[in-house]
């Protein structure tokens, strides 16, 4: 063995080392969103035991081919009446992600660290439950069922058309990222907003996460 190989193995690892630290900032920044104020005297909704994601393999979307590129543009959800642009978000300076701003209520975010809606992979949209001044664009995630659509328009003027599978609502300090966030060899999306327990010491102690796939494209 040459002397030049260990150099040559350490710098490769360097290389690599970036990825693995984005993806686990990837997860925990958006298992962390902190984006609720909850000071209100009625909660949002929360998902109902019944509606955990389905475990097995579904047919539906079968059949519909995975699109290519395009940032996500609005997002509509008729079941809690949401219609709202839809803005690319990052991660910020700490690492999590970066929310939309809260003065807009009706503004959601696209995460640009994953795949657009409709690609193959999970692409990820987030918005805040509420601000100060009361419920904001996903404040009724938790009351939607399987079977509900998310529509997500994107910027090449194609809509991609998700049915819901499962909601649940997950606590911050035992989020199950790689459940989540990983890619299932097909179109998926994630809606993700601040739910469970509120104080005022440390805001919403969990997150709501819906769970859809690819069903069709208009």
């Amino acid at each position: 063995m040459s002397s030049s190989q260990p150099a040559d193995e350490e710098e490769q690892q360097k290389k690599r080392a970036p990825w693995g630290v984005m993806a686990l900032v990837l997860l925990t920044g958006l298992a962390l969103i902190r984006n609720g104020s909850g000071e209100f005297d009625v909660g949002p909704p929360q998902p109902a035991s019944a509606a955990a994601a389905d475990q097995a393999p579904d047919a539906a979307g079968q059949g519909v081919e995975p699109l290519t590129f395009s940032p996500a543009a609005r997002v509509g959800i008729k079941g809690i009446r949401v219609d709202a642009p839809v803005m690319p978000v990052g991660l910020d300076a700490e690492g999590w992600v970066d929310a939309p701003p809260p003065e807009d209520p009706n503004l959601a975010g696209w995460f640009t660290g994953a795949v657009s809606p409709g690609q193959k992979g999970t692409s990820v949209i987030v918005g805040h439950v509420d601000n100060q001044q009361g419920p904001a664009v996903f404040y009724g995630l938790g009351s939607l069922k399987k079977g509900n659509r998310v529509e997500v328009m994107r910027r090449d003027r194609k809509t991609a058309v998700f049915e819901i599978y499962g909601i649940e609502v997950f606590e911050k300090n035992n989020f199950p990222g790689s459940r989540v966030y990983s890619d299932k060899g097909a179109p998926e999306l994630r809606v993700i907003t601040c739910g469970g327990g509120f104080s005022k010491q440390a805001g919403y102690d969990g997150n709501v996460v819906v769970f859809a796939r690819l069903v069709d494209v208009r």
